[in-house]
């Protein structure tokens, strides 16, 4: 317990899913949490669950994380209500279905910008409030898609790749700049999260999760506390002699 007390932390993409997940692990081991996401009050609800639990330790927030303004506002929103910040991470994504051929040009760039533009901007905002609290751990969730590519998944590989390598630029602006601030990535493979829900939906959900576990060598889908907990070590000081790194929750799949 207390792997992250005192330290101060916002999740993107907090109202399901990974974000929710990651958002509960930081509160159980003592951070306080601003849980954010397009889906305010989905956002709301989350923190309600967790103050059940952790009274007092989450804050939720509307946040489009498109916008270099909404990501200025809810910043300065989650410093005032946690009374500062070192722990971000970039969790909010969004995945698409298309080779080169086929997808959609304005898929495309939705994807790079939800999935890659947000991280720029969280952090490039971030930075400075972190700065003044650090240590701090930029943690952006990346997947093995972002190192291993599908021909149908032009997009969502795209993007990943972005936030696989943005994560590297980051790291060592801030180590060179002696910010205090660590940043790395992290690279789940199949995790059983509502970005499933087209698969169960075709195949019925006890075989989606069968045909996707059947193509990892541990043998099923992971759960969203597989990737919280990575995100824990590297958002903890634990990891203080990590940064432009990438952690991979995918069961051996890139081992193949």
């Amino acid at each position: 317990m207390g792997r992250v007390s005192g330290k101060m932390a916002l999740v993107t993409g907090a109202a399901q899913g990974l974000g929710a997940a990651i958002a509960t692990l930081l509160a159980k081991e003592g951070a306080k949490v601003a849980l954010t996401d397009i889906n305010g009050d989905g956002a709301a609800s989350q923190a309600e669950l967790i103050n059940k639990s952790y009274p007092g330790q989450a804050f939720s927030f509307q946040h489009d994380v498109t916008s270099d303004a909404d990501w200025q506002r809810v910043l300065s929103a989650a410093k005032d209500a946690m009374g500062g910040l070192n722990i971000l991470v970039n969790n909010a994504g969004i995945a698409s279905n298309g080779s080169v051929e086929d997808e959609d040009y304005d898929a495309f760039k939705r994807v790079q910008t939800i999935d890659v533009d947000s991280i720029f901007l969280g952090s490039k905002h971030a930075i400075p409030i972190m700065r003044e609290h650090a240590p701090g751990s930029i943690v952006n969730i990346s997947s093995i898609a972002g190192l291993i590519a599908s021909g149908n998944y032009v997009s969502y590989n795209t993007a990943k790749a972005g936030a696989w390598m943005i994560s590297k630029s980051i790291a060592l602006h801030c180590a060179k700049s002696k910010s205090g601030i660590r940043c790395n990535s992290v690279h789940p493979a199949f995790i059983d999260t509502p970005i499933l829900d087209p698969t169960k939906a075709a195949f019925g959900e006890e075989e989606a999760l069968a045909k996707l576990g059947r193509q990892i060598p541990i043998g099923r889908v992971g759960e969203p506390d597989d990737v919280a907990y990575a995100v824990l070590f590297l958002a903890s000081d634990e990891s203080k002699f990590i940064t432009g790194a990438e952690l991979k929750v995918d069961g051996g799949i890139s081992a193949m």
